[in-house]
């Protein structure tokens, strides 16, 4: 599985979701390769991806792509996420 994890610079908390994201599916036993993308590169990088993760700020920006748009509310909480992904698994 795709995710993209969006934050509107591409640096800084996009890093640390991304982060968590990974271990979030190792968690789950997802094979699963995320990536970052600031909200300017985010839906050339969203077209080829199964999930979008971002900011409830940034969801309404990525309202056009393919993949579904998922919000995450803690971006610390793996908890949080191993659930959002468990949803689109």
């Amino acid at each position: 599985m795709k995710i993209v994890a969006v934050c509107g610079m591409g640096i800084g908390t996009s890093i640390i979701l991304k982060m968590n994201t990974e271990k979030a599916a190792q968690r789950l036993g997802m094979d699963a390769e995320v990536e970052v993308a600031d909200i300017g590169t985010a839906m050339g990088a969203a077209a080829t991806a199964d999930l979008v993760l971002t900011s409830a700020e940034l969801a309404p920006e990525l309202s056009g792509v393919s993949a579904p748009v998922v919000v995450v509310s803690n971006f610390t909480s793996i908890d949080e996420i191993a659930e959002k992904l468990s949803a689109h698994a």
